[in-house]
């Protein structure tokens, strides 16, 4: 069977990302200069500081919970639900993930996998709500999971009590320490081990990819998010799929936290990392929704945070690089609808001028005839 190359959707493709990228380095640099600051020298102490083998590490452990983020909330977008509960979605699960984990002494093989598949149903029921609610009653996923956000937050913060399932250390209260054998193992690497849980973070983003391209749930799950109406007419349960699709998005946010609860705290406190879940979203558009466009991106955004941190020392502001990222997620969508409509006028084009060549074929063989 001969493959047949596609020249013009080739270069469609490739030039979203290019006009986002340049578009984004052109406004970055009018701002920095705009302040007074130098933006190549801004530009080379970030691919300076980011290449060494230390920032490399960091950046790499930074993007696996991002990364996990942005499937979750990817999930969601591919059915036209604006999934913003993922926050606290994976908080709450994480919370309740360590306190078992907490209470537990297991041997590691059982314990670590118990403490996940607790994430998950966790993070799989909170998000679950929403979508009751939106094929129950109507409401809107993006208001309900907003509530749930805050719900999240206060049942933490009333059990998180030295009084209840928490413990004071200075400062900070947390959940009980996991026992050693919660620890998730790690990738030995040079200066610093790259944590083992983008081994889970590369399956996720496989599953993701294997299920809503080449399966039957994942056709009639697209289908939904294009047209509900031509969905149901073809058979499809459409509150099932809503139903389903959130929850599958929650047992992604289950995730999200345990490369922190496993590889780096060992406990839920009130330093635990929040933010994550609002992450995801900017970088599953920055990705497109893609799994190796969100692992970019996801990239990417490890890599502003790791060398905004020297611009500082630069005599940069530190909100330069929360600039950058609002600037290229802006950027992308911008220039991904440009390529899109152009894309569409092209293909409108280019069938008007086969319609008229046909149209001329058959009024010349009627002349002749």
């Amino acid at each position: 069977m001969k493959l047949k190359f596609d020249k013009d959707r080739l270069i469609l493709g490739l030039a979203a990302p290019v006009l986002a990228i340049v578009a984004a380095l052109v406004i970055t640099s009018l701002i920095l200069v705009a302040d007074g600051d130098d933006p190549v020298h801004a530009f080379q102490v970030m691919v300076d500081y980011g290449s060494k083998s230390d920032s490399q590490v960091w950046i790499i452990n930074k993007a696996i919970p991002y990364y996990l983020s942005a499937v979750a909330v990817a999930i969601g977008f591919r059915m036209n639900l604006f999934n913003i509960g993922v926050d606290g979605q994976y908080r709450i699960a994480a919370f309740f993930a360590a306190v078992v984990g907490g209470a537990l002494t297991l041997p590691g093989f059982i314990q670590i996998p118990v403490i996940i598949i607790v994430a998950m149903l966790v993070g799989a029921v909170w998000s679950g709500i929403a979508g009751l609610l939106k094929t129950t009653r109507g409401v809107s996923e993006v208001i309900s999971t907003i509530m749930l956000n805050a719900i999240a937050a206060s049942v933490i913060g009333y059990f998180l009590a030295a009084s209840r399932l928490g413990e004071r250390e200075g400062n900070l209260i947390h959940t009980p320490n996991l026992p050693e054998s919660s620890h998730f193992f790690t990738i030995p690497t040079d200066p610093d081990p790259v944590d083992g849980f983008i081994v889970v973070a590369v399956l996720v983003g496989f599953l993701y990819w294997f299920g809503l391209s080449r399966t039957r749930f994942g056709f009639d799950l697209r289908a939904v998010g294009q047209s509900e109406s031509a969905a149901e007419a073809s058979g499809v349960s459409v509150k099932r799929m809503v139903v389903t699709s959130m929850v599958l998005s929650g047992v992604v946010a289950g995730l999200v936290g345990m490369p922190t609860l496993l590889g780096v705290s060992y406990n839920y406190g009130t330093d635990f990392p929040a933010g994550i879940g609002f992450t995801g979203i900017a970088i599953a558009l920055l990705g497109r929704n893609h799994p190796v466009g969100m692992a970019l991106g996801a990239l990417l955004w490890g890599f502003l945070e790791r060398t905004g941190s020297q611009l500082e020392f630069e005599g940069y502001a530190q909100e330069i690089v929360g600039v950058i990222q609002g600037v290229i997620v802006l950027c992308v969508v911008i220039a991904y609808e440009v390529v899109r409509r152009y894309g569409l006028k092209s293909q409108q084009r280019k069938v008007g001028a086969q319609l008229a060549a046909q149209a001329r074929k058959n009024d010349n063989a009627e002349v002749s005839a």
